[in-house]
């Protein structure tokens, strides 16, 4: 199971046993809280089946989703590397299988083994590269801009040809509102918008980017005129 984690994709298949003898296992249900903001546990998570939301509370009651994370990632490492109690709050957006790890043995595993510390390592230098890229965005961009931004990045995710892309199970109005600090009536006015400019088109539970290009220009547009 543990082969799925995508820091471990370098490990040989002993490897990956000796890793496993040290993990404990874990079912959540839908719904259900994994870590709470501030809480002193310290093990890192892998996520073997299902998808986690990473929230943060405001004092006022307002929340922030920092990320969603699919099965093949891992979460928890910032505290089991620095030991400061938990900076958000994950809870399981499906029905999740997850795999933990206490954060000495998680220390280990980094010192003694070359692949996994420089996985590890990349993984945290991209963090830092797109929790800048949405400070910037927060910083500088109209509220529509950051939906855009939003979107785009949804959609790099999951293109599916050079210049369409689908976004499966596409966050709720309220979701994408709290992923880009703003309001629901926003977000619906502006993908209205979109969708009467032909950019995108709602289809069930997915949404359609119908021109990638497009969208991606009037990020850069406006990102541009900014520098």
């Amino acid at each position: 199971m543990l082969s799925v984690i995508k820091e471990f994709k370098n490990l040989s298949p002993s490897e990956l046993e000796t890793v496993a003898g040290i993990c404990h296992w874990h079912r959540y249900e839908s719904g259900e809280d994994v870590v709470r903001y501030h809480d002193n546990s310290n093990s890192v998570f892998f996520i073997l089946q299902g998808e986690i939301r990473v929230t943060y509370h405001s004092l006022s009651g307002h929340e922030v989703i920092l990320c969603d994370l699919p099965a093949g990632e891992l979460f928890g490492e910032l505290t089991a590397i620095d030991g400061r109690a938990r900076s958000a709050t994950v809870v399981a957006r499906t029905n999740t299988s997850l795999a933990s790890m206490p954060a000495p043995d998680f220390l280990n595993l980094i010192y003694s083994n070359q692949n996994v510390a420089a996985a590890i390592l990349s993984r945290l230098t991209g963090q830092v590269r797109r929790l800048t890229e949405r400070i910037y965005d927060f910083s500088t961009l109209a509220v529509r801009s950051r939906i855009h931004a939003e979107l785009l990045r949804l959609a790099k995710k999951q293109t599916t040809t050079p210049n369409m892309a689908i976004i499966t199970s596409v966050p709720t109005h309220t979701d994408l509102a709290n992923l880009v600090s703003t309001h629901r009536e926003a977000v619906t006015r502006e993908l209205n918008s979109l969708i009467k400019k032909n950019l995108i088109e709602r289809k069930g539970h997915d949404l359609h980017i119908l021109d990638v290009s497009a969208l991606t220009k009037m990020v850069n547009d406006v990102r541009g005129s900014l520098e």
